[in-house]
């Protein structure tokens, strides 16, 4: 399959994600979309499965016959102005926890940390994967953020985990990523603050690796992946290194998983309406201009 068919396909087999090849850089974008509230639906779980899959595909066939044209970066972003992601989906949470569907609970969340996983495992290949976050990104969005090999931020974005507003904690992955990227103890700090960080808090921290200012961010994944093909074999070298250091198993992130299920299981009457309120003001938010960190503010008080 050519780029450009792929192209194409994209356009009409999905509806949450927009897809698309930049051969000069070696790379594919991968844009998360929202018809409607942006966070990570059912919806748009499956169509970020089938992307996944064929980037696999096409960078594995490269890579095994030694294509000097293969895919070498992921980038993932947002086409939704304003927000990268605002994180799981709490209305099917919610749904889930009060009919007491486990099961459903663990569908959901293992298939979130198989995307994660292999996007921070690069498919197993030579492979970066890039974040690029515009806005702001909450719980699942963040972990999503996390999971990449590389995190640029534009100036204005905004970053949290508000899951312990309403006695949960975020179980896809948070902790995992955060204390590969600073020390555990700060990884905690920041899990169980409930705040809402910027983009230069998070990178004087060591969590983002890039902040550029509004509007830079796609030229700063050009000018990094340019950066990065100069030096190529180094570079893979020391992801080698880093990986057989502290490498993230997907045994590890099923095992936050079970604990993340089993406290939402736990959740009382008064975390069940604090989650409802923070779905409903994320509703509220996009027929004004709230920005979601004022919700979880909000939230934390009420």
């Amino acid at each position: 399959m050519t780029q450009q068919q792929i192209k194409l396909a994209n356009a009409e087999q999905y509806t949450h994600v927009d897809f698309e090849l930049e051969p000069a850089y070696h790379a594919v974008w991968v844009r998360l979309r929202y018809p409607a509230r942006p966070c990570i639906s059912v919806g748009l779980i499956d169509d970020l499965e089938q992307v996944q899959n064929r980037i696999a595909r096409i960078a594995k066939r490269d890579h095994k016959q030694h294509s000097p044209e293969r895919l070498r970066y992921q980038i993932l972003g947002s086409a939704q102005p304003g927000v990268f992601c605002l994180g799981g989906d709490l209305e099917l949470f919610m749904q889930l926890i009060r009919r007491r569907d486990q099961a459903g609970l663990e569908r959901y969340a293992k298939r979130c940390i198989d995307i994660l996983f292999d996007a921070n495992t690069g498919y197993g290949l030579p492979f970066t994967t890039i974040a690029l976050v515009q806005g702001e990104t909450l719980g699942g969005g963040f972990e999503a953020a996390l999971s990449a090999n590389v995190l640029i931020a534009e100036k204005s974005a905004r970053f949290g985990f508000p899951e312990t507003v309403f006695g949960m904690f975020p179980g896809m992955g948070a902790f995992s990523f955060l204390a590969r990227r600073i020390a555990p103890a700060m990884a905690k700090r920041i899990i169980a603050s409930g705040r809402v960080y910027t983009a230069d808090e998070l990178f004087q921290m060591g969590v983002v690796d890039q902040v550029v200012d509004d509007g830079k961010g796609v030229s700063a994944v050009h000018e990094f992946i340019r950066h990065q093909q100069v030096r190529s074999t180094g570079f893979e070298g020391l992801d080698r290194i880093v990986e057989q250091f502290n490498p993230i198993t997907r045994r590890e992130l099923m095992d936050a998983v079970h604990v993340w299920v089993d406290t939402a299981m736990r959740l009382t009457e008064k975390n069940m309406r604090l989650m409802a309120y923070l779905v409903n003001a994320q509703n509220k938010r996009w027929s004004d201009a709230a920005p979601a960190g004022a919700l979880v503010d909000k939230a934390r008080s009420a």
